[in-house]
């Protein structure tokens, strides 16, 4: 059987919203702060305009850009490829935390999470949906994830990026409320940060590269700040930041964290005393966890990938639910209209029940589709 014929789940699709979606629901004080839109930049970014208009897919007209909001269109799109289930995630929306004012962020964020539950989860269980939390206070995030939870969203989307970082106790309340809430955490490539590193030529890519590596940083802190140790429920997916960072990630958090652990103290490492005080010495590395970093990682972190040879032939190192398959739809980089002749070269190299777990039954564990749903043909 082909691996394409096991009615697969994309972990990474997307909508595209309408350009007023915010301007036309915003208090009338907030809308000259609206977002509209994201258009590239010319040093090699990616920017959010609040003043000007969306940018689409390379030569589509506005009807085509929000055809994929119409459950009908995306049905069809999915039988064609093959697909039986879709995790969506917005596109202007990923943009949200670029956003300065707190309460701006979180009336946007309640915008896009109620039209999105109206406008695809509810219409269908073949969709599930992420809703965007508001992280600028840490009240209106739990707020909202308590608020998802009730719409029944299938995840609670954070950026990858974000002040404090994620080591910091500030957080535990957010991560107590989604380990309630039974949602995966998803962190989006480029989210919460600026994705201009370098100017000039070679930019572009450069730029790319550099906001993938943000992946691996922060998947590394969650683990070694005993953060997924304190929360054992609460799974990280990783989307559009590919799967071949994981090995060498988890390989080098054990190796230093091993390393350090032999020096045993800061004593013993030759830190320096102050004249006069008599400080105990402290572990190099903290927090002292139960297990090496990379157990956590393998338990609880995982990525999306559309065509990622490097993560498939390690899989050994990394476990196979880590690894999640995602068409991007409708994004120009994706694998539309080419998925299935993706995933069956994909999964030619797979024992049966790995390519399972891979395209299909992973993802349908950690957004809890319907099992009866992923069973007849969409």
């Amino acid at each position: 059987m082909s691996t394409s014929s096991l009615g697969m789940i994309s972990a990474d699709s997307h909508v595209n919203e309408p350009r007023d979606l915010w301007s036309a629901n915003l208090p009338p004080s907030m809308r000259a702060r609206a977002m509209k839109g994201i258009a590239a930049t010319e040093d090699g970014g990616w920017s959010l305009i609040l003043d000007g208009s969306h940018i689409g897919k390379a030569g589509s007209s506005e009807a085509e850009r929000l055809a994929v909001l119409e459950p009908d269109h995306r049905l069809a799109i999915m039988r064609e490829e093959g697909i039986a289930g879709e995790c969506i995630f917005p596109t202007i929306g990923l943009y949200v935390w670029m956003l300065k004012d707190p309460d701006d962020g979180k009336v946007s964020c309640r915008i896009y999470n109620d039209w999105i539950h109206d406008q695809l989860e509810r219409q269908s269980p073949r969709f599930r949906c992420a809703g965007v939390i508001p992280t600028w206070r840490i009240d209106d995030a739990v707020a909202e994830v308590e608020h998802i939870a009730d719409l029944g969203l299938g995840a609670a989307m954070l950026p990858t990026v974000a002040e404090p970082s994620y080591n910091n106790r500030r957080w535990e309340p957010l991560w107590e409320a989604i380990e309630a809430a039974r949602v995966p955490v998803v962190m989006h490539q480029g989210t919460g940060h600026d994705m201009i590193w370098y100017r000039g030529p070679g930019a572009t890519v450069a730029n790319l590269l550099a906001t993938q590596s943000v992946g691996p940083r922060t998947a590394a802190l969650l683990a070694t700040s005993g953060v997924l140790e304190r929360h054992p429920e609460m799974h990280v997916v990783f989307v559009e930041y590919n799967v071949g960072w994981l090995p060498w990630m988890m390989e080098t958090i054990d190796f230093y964290t091993e390393s350090f652990d032999r020096y045993g103290t800061t004593d013993k490492m030759g830190s320096a005393r102050l004249a006069g005080v008599n400080r105990p010495p402290k572990p190099v590395i903290t927090p002292q966890l139960e297990e090496r970093p990379s157990f956590y990682v393998r338990r609880q972190v995982h990525a999306t990938f559309q065509d990622d040879q490097v993560g498939m032939q390690n899989i050994n190192i990394t476990g196979v639910d880590a690894l999640l398959w995602g068409s991007d739809y409708p994004h120009e980089e994706g694998t539309y209209p080419n998925s299935r002749a993706t995933v069956d070269r994909l999964g030619a190299q797979l024992e049966p029940d790995e390519a399972e777990r891979i395209f299909r039954d992973t993802a349908a564990r950690l957004f809890r589709f319907d099992p009866e749903v992923l069973a007849a043909p969409a």
